[in-house]
């Protein structure tokens, strides 16, 4: 059968390029190719340039929304920092501040303390004086009347008058006290 095609295809006497489609289908397909071009050229292509379009201007809105958060973060990292600072040093102001007042306040305590020693100690010192003058006084009143009966007993008379035995009293513990006076120089 083959043999059969290929002796009507000689009879018929043209020769027919193998390589190139007939007149027909050329026509036919570019009919096709053009309807399909026109289609794709007035509807396909807007809607692809729109959808890349819109994605084109979403990825730049991005882009900017982005680069401005990078420049707030930036801002707000300068911010903070500065705010550090700043409480850094006010922290070593108060500090410092802190330490100058417990050096006042111990200083203060130190004065006060010395001063209610200082007053103690005035207190103590008056209370002693007043307690060896009372000392005194009471010494000599037991020790003149010890003196006045020992004298007494002495002479054999009781000394009566209290003018005279108090003055020789008196000049007794003058005389006592000079002598004590004499060797505590000495």
């Amino acid at each position: 059968m083959l043999n059969a095609l290929v002796a009507y295809a000689a009879e018929e006497g043209e020769t027919h390029n193998p390589l190139l489609p007939a007149t027909y289908d050329i026509v036919w397909s570019s009919v096709c190719f053009i309807v399909i071009l026109f289609i794709f050229w007035k509807v396909a292509l807007p809607k692809m340039k729109t959808l890349l379009d819109e994605r084109s201007a979403a990825i730049e809105g991005n882009i900017a929304k982005a680069d401005e958060a990078q420049r707030k973060a930036e801002a707000a990292l300068e911010e903070y920092t500065a705010q550090l600072a700043d409480a850094r040093k006010e922290a070593g102001e108060i500090r410092d501040a802190a330490r100058e007042d417990g050096k006042k306040i111990v200083a203060e305590a130190k004065d006060s303390a010395a001063a209610e020693a200082a007053r103690l100690t005035a207190t103590a010192h008056s209370q002693i004086e007043a307690e060896r003058q009372t000392a005194l006084v009471s010494l000599r009143s037991e020790v003149g009347t010890l003196a006045l009966d020992l004298a007494g007993g002495v002479i054999g008379e009781t000394l009566s008058d209290d003018k005279k035995a108090q003055a020789v009293v008196d000049r007794f513990l003058a005389e006592l006290e000079a002598s004590e006076a004499e060797k505590a120089s000495k």
